[in-house]
């Protein structure tokens, strides 16, 4: 056996964390305990990691060292086996048969002494002090030495104890108590088999119940199902029979109605155009947009071309304008030069050196240049005549 012991130095001390004591039920219950995970050591007399016996022989291990998964996987498969042994016999175990819908089983004590149950456990509290030092033993008692003489009495066998009378009582008790435990055990047998066989026929006389709870219920819904389709069946003849109706006079009113409606109805769409001459719908539909269209092209057309009419002319005027102010700002200049020429001209004729002899001298006078009109864009001119014509 393999303990593991801690591997610091010093004295192991056992120490567990506190705890509330869970209350506990006065019966154990089967089912809850095969469910129910093992509970927790707490009691040091049961607990592996004490250490018993002589300690010198024990192979220790480390505390970090890991357990044996064999061992583990063992133990594992025993606990299983137990869990599913112990949940066999509880199956093999005869058992009450289930309460009726709305019942209950209710534990009843079957002893001659009847006692109290609760799920709470009675407790009593009891302690216990030791003194710090023990007591001095009691004196021993004084015994005074004999005196006087000693007298004895011979009994003989049979005086005071017959065996055989003495023991016939124990035996008739023995035996007595044996043959009632028998009777009883006997009595508890029959009783068991009683047990099982009234319910055996509770079993019986229960299934006999529900088959007839079943037939008689499968009989209910069969009546409810053909029921429910015959009332079914029946709202839809009276459906049908009602829309026939409702049909027939609407039919009727509609006839009614629609007698004269129809004349008038054909003269109002006919007043109204809706019956036309096709040629002329056909004209209307069909000629006229075609003509709107071509006409609006032509129009365009004819914008368009009076638009860049009008650009062209604004074009020329400007040129025209432009030619006309380099002509004046030409002439100015022309005017100027003879008008400085004929002054110098003044101003030889009066000085007296050029004047002797009395000779007239004939000043040529210049003419004029003749000024030219030239036209700067012959085709503008002719775009202008084109637009005054």
């Amino acid at each position: 056996m393999a303990t593991l012991l801690p591997q610091k130095s010093g004295t192991y001390t056992f120490s567990s964390q506190p705890r509330t004591v869970p209350q506990r039920k006065k019966y154990r219950d089967p089912l809850a305990q095969q469910n129910q995970a093992p509970a927790p050591y707490g009691n040091i007399m049961y607990d592996r990691r004490i250490v018993r016996g002589n300690t010198y022989a024990q192979h220790t291990l480390p505390a970090t060292a890991q357990p044996d998964p064999i061992e583990i996987q063992r133990q594992q498969e025993i606990r299983r086996r137990k869990l599913a042994a112990k949940r066999a016999k509880a199956q093999l175990m005869p058992a009450s048969p289930e309460p009726v819908e709305g019942r209950k089983h209710t534990d009843v004590q079957t002893e001659l002494y009847l006692e109290e149950l609760s799920d709470r456990v009675e407790e009593a509290d009891a302690d216990c002090q030791t003194d710090a030092f023990l007591d001095r033993p009691p004196t021993p008692l004084f015994i005074p030495a004999k005196t006087g003489l000693d007298v004895a009495t011979q009994i003989y066998e049979g005086d005071l104890f017959d065996f055989d009378i003495e023991v016939k009582p124990i035996i008739e008790v023995l035996v007595g108590k044996t043959i009632e435990q028998a009777l009883l055990e006997v009595m508890e047998e029959e009783e068991l088999a009683n047990l099982r066989a009234q319910q055996r026929e509770f079993e019986e006389l229960r299934n006999a119940e529900l088959v007839e709870t079943q037939r008689l219920e499968e009989q209910e819904r069969r009546h409810r199902e053909e029921k429910e389709r015959r009332m079914k069946q029946q709202r839809v003849t009276l459906k049908k029979e009602s829309e026939t109706a409702d049909k027939i006079a609407a039919r009727a009113f509609a006839q009614s109605y629609l007698a004269d409606l129809i004349p008038s109805v054909f003269g109002t769409l006919n007043d109204n155009g809706y019956f036309f001459d096709p040629v002329e719908r056909d004209v209307e539909t069909g000629f006229i947009p075609w003509l709107m269209s071509e006409v609006e092209k032509k129009i365009d057309m004819s914008v368009l071309g009076r638009t860049l009419l009008d650009s062209i002319i604004r074009e020329v005027v400007t040129r025209r304008a432009a030619a006309f102010a380099q002509l004046e700002e030409s002439q100015a200049t022309t005017l100027a030069e003879a008008a400085k020429l004929l002054l110098e001209q003044q101003a030889q004729a009066a000085d007296p050196e050029q004047s002797t002899g009395g000779n007239a001298e004939v000043t040529e006078t210049k003419e004029d240049p003749p000024v030219e009109t030239t036209d700067p864009d012959p085709e503008a001119g002719g775009e202008e005549e084109d637009e005054e014509e």
